[in-house]
């Protein structure tokens, strides 16, 4: 029987987190993607704590209308600047089970030009 979306999508998740963890130093960056919000936090896996995380359903984000990939962006940008007030450069990207394309991809880049390196 064939899988479902969500079913896929958790095991390419299981499969990915077999090999990226963060520390207090090179925090795991997690993506999650609804159909009309997205996330992202930095987790130290170690403590098992999350240090940072912020959405595009934080004021700043959310009052702006733009499309979705925007939105990804506006977030990536937001998650760098948080990131590196912190003193944090450097990442590890999960992007837990979704194909690394549109609003993923554009998140994981706008977060490289603020200065995050992955």
């Amino acid at each position: 029987m064939a899988l479902t979306k969500q079913e896929r999508r958790l095991r390419i998740k299981r499969r990915i987190r077999k090999s990226v963890s963060g520390t207090a130093e090179r925090p795991r960056m997690s993506v999650f993607r609804s159909n009309k919000q997205i996330s992202v936090q930095l987790i130290d896996d170690l403590s098992g704590k999350t240090l940072m995380a912020t959405s595009s359903q934080i004021k700043e984000i959310a009052e702006k209308s733009v499309n979705k990939i925007e939105q990804a962006e506006l977030v990536g940008q937001a998650i760098a600047e948080k990131a590196s007030a912190a003193g944090i450069t450097s990442v590890v990207f999960d992007r837990n089970g979704y194909l690394y394309h549109g609003r993923v991809k554009s998140l994981a880049d706008a977060a490289r030009k603020g200065g995050l390196k992955f």
